[in-house]
C-alpha cells in the first residue's frame, strides 16, 4: 500500500477504494479518465487498485476512448473525469453512447454533499444536466448507497437496450468509511424474453407469400450479439439483404445475398430493391431519415415485420403489421425455418448489385480516397477501423469491408467529430493483439488532435490514415449542391502540416500526394511495429456518390451536380 495515502495510514478502506474495488469485481481492467480536485480521492484509491488507467488530455477523449473500447469488445467502457468542465466535457462522448446504444458507466467527481445548491468551486449539476443523454444518472449521498448504485448501474448499461450510465460521485462519500461494506457483487442481467410465437408464426407465412422480400438489418444485430445467428437467417431464406451504417458487418461484404449499404450515401443496388419490396423484414434497425430519407415515400409497397429488443422501436415510425418485441437471435432462430420463394428476385437483385458495382477506375494521378479504402481493407481485413465524421465516413461504409460490426467502429446519430481518434484508443486497448486502423479527415481529426499525445505516451500501435482535402468536405458538397455553390466557412487550406505535428508529438509519419505511392505507402504503415500516421493529399472538389437529396426519396439519387447531370429514378433503371 501507499505509505502516503491517507486511506492506508488510517488502515481503513473508504468510499473510493471500495468504488475501485468494485469495478474490479464488474471485470473492468481499462478505464479512461482525467483527475482533478473533486474526483482525487479515487485517483487516490487507483494507486492501491489493479485497474489500467489511461490519462487522456481532454475528457471529451476520455468518453469517447470508452465509447470505443465497449464498441469493440462488447464490454462496458468506463471513464472518469472531476466535477464542473471535467464532467461537462464528457456530455458528448456519453450522448453520443445512448444515441448510438452503447455501454458505458461514466463516473464525475461532485462537491462535497453539504456544498450541493451552494454554487461551490467547479459544482455543477452533472445529474440534471445528463438526464436526457443516460439511460439513469445516481448521485450517491452517502457510503452505504454504494453497493447498489454499483450493481444497478452496470446492470443498467448492459441490460435489454444498452446504455450511459453516470454515477455522480461527491468527495465526502469517496472519503467516508466503507470498511462495513460487504465485497461487491454484479447484478444479473436479465435476459430477453423471445418474441410472441404467433406472431413469428405469422411472420414466417408472409415471408412464404412474399415476392419481393428484402431483410433491412441494423445495429441491433451486432449489439445483441446474434451475427452467427443472423448471418444463419439469410443463409437459409436466401433473402436479398440492406444493411445501415451501424449494421455493417453483420453479413460479409462478399456475400451473395448482400446488396450494400442502403439509404442517403447507400447504394443504387440497396435503395431499388428496398424501394420496391412487397416486404421489409427489419431486424434490429430503427428508419432512421439516414436510412429512409423521406420516410411517406419509403418503401412504399412493403409490409413490415419488425424483430427488436427494444419494443418502443416499433412502430415509431413506421407502423409494423407485424410486430415482433424481444430477443433478437431467438427470434431470429425461428424464422430461419421460414422459406422465400423469390428466385427472379433474388437474380434481379443480383444483377442491380453487378450493375451498379462502385468503380474504382477515376482517371488522373491524384489519390482517389474510394480506392485507397478498397485497398486499406483488402490488407487488413480483420482489422478493426476508427472512423470521424464526414465524406471519408461515407467512404469507408462505401468501400471497406467489415467480417463483423465491431470492427466498424463509427458515429452513426450523433455524428461527432472527433470520435476517430480517441475510439481509436480505446479500441486497441480493448483489442491489443489485432490491427486498428482510424480514418479521418481534416476536420474532425483537429477536433480532438491533442489525444496524438496519449497514443504516443501509451505506445499504442494504431496506425492512422489522414484524408485532406484542406475543406469540411461534406458542408462544403451539400453547400455546392443545395446552396448555389454559396461556400460559407468551409476552408481549411491552412491546416498544419499533419506529418510534422505527428512526429512532433513523437510518432512516424509521412505525406503522399500521388496515387503511385499508395501502395507502398500502405504497406509501410501498416508494417510499422508502433503507431503511425498516413497524411494524404486528395481533391478538395471530390464529392461522395451516389447521394440521396434532403426530403426526398430513395428512389431518387444523384451520381454527380443536379446542375450538371439530372437525377435519375431507381424505378426508370433497367432491371
Amino acid at each position: 500500500m501507499n505509505a502516503t495515502s491517507p486511506t492506508a495510514a488510517a488502515g481503513l478502506r473508504n468510499g473510493a477504494a471500495w468504488v475501485a474495488h468494485a469495478l474490479e469485481a464488474e471485470g473492468v481492467d481499462t478505464i479512461f479518465g482525467y483527475p482533478g480536485g473533486a474526483i482525487m480521492p479515487f485517483y487516490d484509491a487507483l494507486v492501491d487498485s489493479g485497474l489500467r488507467h489511461v490519462l487522456v488530455r481532454h475528457e471529451q477523449g476520455a468518453a469517447l476512448a470508452a465509447n470505443g473500447y465497449a464498441r469493440a469488445s462488447g464490454k462496458v467502457g468506463v471513464c472518469v473525469a472531476t466535477s464542473g468542465p471535467g464532467a461537462s466535457n464528457l456530455v458528448t462522448g456519453i450522448a453520443d453512447g445512448l444515441l448510438d446504444s452503447v455501454p458505458m458507466v461514466c463516473i464525475t467527481g461532485q462537491v462535497a454533499t453539504p456544498l450541493l445548491g451552494t454554487d461551490a468551486f467547479q459544482e455543477l449539476d452533472v445529474f440534471g444536466m445528463t438526464l436526457p443523454i443516460v439511460k439513469h444518472s445516481f448521485l450517491v449521498r452517502k457510503v452505504d448507497d454504494l453497493p447498489h448504485v454499483l450493481a444497478e448501474a452496470f446492470r443498467l448499461a448492459r441490460e435489454g437496450r444498452p446504455g450511459p450510465v453516470l454515477i455522480d460521485l461527491p468527495k465526502d462519500v469517496q472519503i467516508g468509511s466503507a470498511i462495513h461494506l460487504p465485497a461487491h457483487v454484479p447484478a444479473s442481467v436479465d435476459a430477453e424474453p423471445a418474441p410472441d410465437a404467433a406472431a413469428l408464426a405469422e411472420a414466417i407465412a408472409a415471408i412464404a407469400a412474399a415476392e419481393k422480400p428484402v431483410i433491412y438489418g441494423g445495429g441491433g444485430i451486432g449489439i445483441a450479439d446474434a451475427v452467427d445467428v443472423f448471418r444463419e437467417f439469410v443463409e437459409a431464406t436466401r433473402i436479398p439483404t440492406v444493411l445501415t451504417l451501424r449494421g455493417l458487418g453483420a453479413l460479409p461484404g462478399n456475400h451473395p445475398q448482400f446488396l450494400g449499404m442502403l439509404g442517403m450515401h447507400g447504394t443504387r443496388a440497396a435503395n431499388i430493391a428496398v424501394q420496391e419490396s412487397d416486404l421489409l423484414v427489419v431486424v434490429g434497425a430503427r428508419f432512421d431519415d439516414r436510412a429512409t430519407g423521406k420516410l411517406a415515400e419509403f418503401a412504399p409497397f412493403a409490409r413490415v415485420i419488425h424483430l427488436d429488443a427494444d419494443a418502443y422501436e416499433i412502430s415509431k415510425l413506421r407502423t409494423a403489421d407485424i410486430a415482433l418485441p424481444g430477443d433478437v437471435a431467438s427470434g431470429l432462430r425461428t424464422l430461419a425455418s421460414a422459406r422465400s420463394s423469390c428466385d427472379g428476385w433474388r437474380q434481379r437483385c443480383a444483377k442491380n448489385r453487378e450493375k451498379h458495382a462502385a468503380r474504382y477506375d477515376a482517371p488522373g494521378q491524384d489519390i482517389y480516397a474510394p480506392a485507397l479504402l478498397k485497398r486499406l481493407s483488402e490488407l487488413v481485413p480483420d482489422a478493426v477501423i476508427a472512423c470521424d465524421v464526414g465524406q471519408h465516413q461515407m467512404w469507408v461504409a462505401q468501400h471497406c469491408r467489415f467480417s463483423h460490426p465491431r470492427n466498424h467502429l463509427t458515429s452513426g446519430a450523433l455524428g461527432t467529430m472527433g470520435f476517430g481518434l480517441p475510439a481509436a484508443m480505446g479500441a486497441q486497448f480493448a483489442c491489443p493483439d489485432r490491427p486498428v486502423v482510424l480514418v479521418s479527415g481534416d476536420g474532425s481529426f483537429m477536433m480532438n488532435v491533442q489525444e496524438l499525445v496519449t497514443v504516443a505516451r501509451c505506445k499504442l500501435p494504431v496506425k492512422m490514415i489522414l484524408l485532406d482535402n484542406s475543406s469540411l468536405g461534406m458542408v462544403r458538397q451539400w453547400q455546392e449542391l443545395f446552396f448555389d455553390k454559396r461556400y460559407s466557412e468551409i476552408d481549411l487550406s491552412d491546416n498544419p502540416d499533419f506529418a510534422a505535428l505527428a512526429r512532433v508529438c513523437g510518432i512516424p509519419a509521412t505525406r503522399i500526394e500521388k496515387r503511385a505511392d499508395v501502395e507502398d505507402a500502405l504497406a509501410a504503415l501498416l508494417a510499422s511495429p508502433g503507431p503511425g500516421l498516413l497524411h494524404v493529399a486528395i481533391d478538395a472538389r471530390a464529392n461522395v456518390w451516389p447521394l440521396v437529396p434532403p426530403n426526398t426519396a430513395n428512389s431518387t439519387m444523384l451520381e454527380s451536380n443536379p446542375n450538371e447531370q439530372k437525377a435519375e429514378s431507381a424505378h426508370a433503371l433497367p432491371a
